[in-house]
């Protein structure tokens, strides 16, 4: 005879298991912002900005700012971003201030 199944402590030991992995990536985007100096930034500005990224539909600026992390990462020396030039009446530039590809 089978051994029945303990359907609640499973359920309970993947529940532990995606809390830890949301932890994990929760802890490495505040490593991530601490890195490359975007903590130094108001949170309504940092807020702004992500926000801005994730609606931006342009693959060519995405592909710069990836290209622009990577490079990031590459580095050993990592050294935060310099601030991007504003334009007129404080908005970013399109390409977000990173160099075009």
């Amino acid at each position: 005879m089978r051994k029945p199944r303990d359907y609640d402590s499973e359920l309970k030991a993947l529940a532990d298991k995606a809390r830890q992995l949301k932890d994990r990536r929760v802890r490495q985007l505040g490593e991530l912002v601490a890195v490359t100096g975007a903590d130094a930034l108001d949170a309504d500005l940092l807020a702004g900005a992500l926000l801005h990224a994730a609606a931006v539909k342009d693959d060519v600026t995405k592909e710069a700012w990836r290209a622009a992390g990577a490079a990031f990462f590459r580095s050993r020396q990592r050294q935060p971003a310099p601030a991007p030039q504003r334009q007129p009446g404080g908005a970013l530039p399109r390409d977000g201030g990173a160099a075009s590809a």
